[in-house]
């Protein structure tokens, strides 16, 4: 049931977010690499979009946040002086975003989906501590406007794509 309920879900503006749901979702979750949620609608159970969410350390260099947010990040992570960077575990948002087969993009916005992922950070941050999110996504100047003006994620880094067709991958983080 639930393949079949994945097999319907169409994302034309990102094929790797269709493929990783369609094809690796499920074993990611199996092996403990992270956990995908499905979001539905409440009026028809249509899935509507998903995320995935995961723990990964990350290094980010001191000098590109305030004094404010550096004294943030220390609190959960060691410090570099030498090279003066930040060695921390960090919330991922893996994988984001909407179904677009049909009509169904209109069921949830991109900022109300983005929100059901910071409220299940919100509940790990609960439960286990932590306060540092990050994502990565394509320099994509759209995208990167949701993320950075609408949600308050900084870019700290960028790295080039595991796949040659991703190309350049913008990595952003956020104190939630």
């Amino acid at each position: 049931v639930l393949r079949d309920t994945i097999s319907g879900f169409s994302c034309p503006l990102n094929k790797n977010v269709e493929k990783f749901l369609k094809e690796q979702a499920i074993e990611f979750t199996k092996k403990n690499q992270s956990v995908t949620y499905l979001v539905f609608s409440k009026v028809d159970a249509t899935l509507a979009g998903y995320f995935s969410l995961a723990s990964k350390p990350i290094e980010v260099k001191s000098d590109i946040f305030s004094k404010t947010v550096q004294k943030k990040i220390s609190r959960v992570s060691e410090y570099n002086s030498e090279h003066q960077i930040f060695h921390l575990s960090a919330y991922l948002i893996a994988q984001f975003g909407k179904n677009f087969k049909g009509n169904t993009n209109k069921i949830i916005s991109g900022q109300e989906l983005m929100e059901l992922a910071k409220g299940k950070i919100r509940e790990l941050q609960y439960m286990l501590g932590g306060m540092v999110t990050f994502l990565e996504a394509e320099a994509n100047e759209k995208l990167l406007d949701f993320y950075t003006k609408q949600n308050s994620f900084k870019i700290f880094d960028t790295r080039i794509a595991n796949s040659a067709d991703d190309g350049q991958l913008v990595q952003m983080l956020a104190t939630l």
